[in-house]
């Protein structure tokens, strides 16, 4: 750990919790049949994607927020987001009177950018990844002496965000693993260690998103824990207290938060869905109770529509195929007629008659299609092959 930061204890965990006490809501844990069903295994939610603005992040800026002297909420606080921790910040700081400025990663989702403001910040988005957000705040403050609010790497953030692990040992008594999303590790760093003081038998997994990864692609949809890796006080408390870490990708994500949405009907981002995509991919051990924190539910609405369209992709709900009909009335109506004989729902058609390799006297056909699973997706295009049309899949 770094020679000028310690770990919160359990005191500091309480201490965190009174502050919090009629602010921060005591989020509830929901036990889902039909993840315990498709995963063998009793399946709890901590729905931290119903706290105050969103996400969890409110309990760490707050608890941090709420400590300042007047002479420092006068010169303001500043953070460096993209988008759960500044929308926190900007809360408590109007909460407890003071200015607040957020510096963003300008793909930030506009959805928490607006978000931000919404909550009386001044706003500014800088170059495309956190750590650029992060040297501009660290020069704000040096310019301006405003007190920065670290995401992660700071003391009483993760004295905050640890007040749900006190919640969840009090909430769930048959308890044998919790899987904590990480990003910058202040999240699973204040769990991890409330509950390492309540219940050191728990087995605790930490869970990244692949993209982020060395050797991934750099992007990921869980843009709550888009962070290349965890801060070296947060390092050094998960390396205590974490059992392992896993990582998942970004369709297994994507898969995650259409089951849960359609199931749970709750709504949770990227981060607030590695642990559930992790429970559905297999990658965790054990028989006994389960219990994943759904982080957050800041979720951009166009970036839900493209999710809900991969994940209905990947778990063969979603199909779109190619194919070419004669050029002359009544031939689309009758392809048509025949996919809607499969029990098939036609969402969206597109003609292409100028297309490349569309013989003269036909017209090129995509069909977008909502189907059962995957093998009635194979089914489908199975039986349009039977009927004659020659068929690619796109999706």
């Amino acid at each position: 750990m770094s020679a000028t930061h310690t770990a919160p204890g359990l005191p500091e965990i309480e201490q965190a919790r009174a502050r919090l006490e009629g602010v921060a809501r005591v989020t509830p844990v929901y036990r889902s049949e039909t993840l315990s069903r498709l995963v063998g295994r009793e399946v709890h939610l901590k729905a931290e994607n119903l706290q105050r603005t969103g996400s969890f992040k409110i309990r760490g800026a707050y608890n941090t927020i709420s400590q300042l002297g007047p002479e420092q909420r006068a010169a303001g606080v500043v953070a460096a987001s993209a988008g759960n921790h500044g929308q926190a910040v900007a809360w408590a700081a109007r909460e407890v009177g003071a200015r607040a400025r957020i510096f963003m990663p300008q793909d930030s989702p506009m959805a928490k950018v607006d978000a931000t403001g919404s909550y009386g910040a001044e706003v500014e988005l800088t170059g495309p990844a956190i750590e650029e957000a992060l040297a501009a705040a660290q020069q704000y403050v040096a310019d301006t002496g405003a007190t920065f609010v670290h995401p992660f790497e700071d003391e009483r953030v993760i004295a905050g965000q640890g007040t749900i692990g006190l919640e969840l040992a009090e909430q769930l008594d048959d308890l044998e693993s919790v899987l904590i999303p990480i990003g910058g590790g202040g999240l699973a760093s204040g769990i991890s260690l409330a509950l390492r003081a309540l219940r050191p038998d728990l087995h605790i997994v930490g869970v990244q998103a692949a993209g982020t990864l060395p050797g991934g692609s750099g992007y990921t949809i869980a843009d709550g824990i888009a962070v290349k890796q965890p801060g070296e006080l947060t390092m050094g408390i998960l390396g205590e207290t974490l059992d392992e870490i896993v990582s998942v990708t970004d369709e297994e994500i994507a898969e995650a938060i259409v089951l849960v949405l359609e199931r749970t009907k709750l709504v949770v981002e990227g981060a607030g869905a590695v642990g559930i995509a992790t429970l559905l991919g297999g990658k965790v051990g054990g028989t006994g109770p389960v219990a994943a924190i759904l982080s957050g539910g800041n979720i951009d609405a166009s970036l839900l529509i493209e999710v809900m369209r991969r994940g209905l992709a990947v778990s063969g709900r979603f199909l779109v195929v190619h194919t070419r009909v004669v050029d002359r009335p009544g031939e689309l109506a009758k392809l048509i007629g025949l996919i809607a004989s499969q029990r098939v729902n036609v969402v969206e058609v597109e003609h292409r008659r100028e297309a490349a390799g569309v013989p003269v006297g036909e017209t090129g056909v995509e069909l977008t299609l909502l189907t059962r699973n995957r093998a009635h997706c194979d089914e489908l295009v199975a039986k349009l092959r039977e009927w004659g049309y020659p068929v690619t899949r796109l999706d």
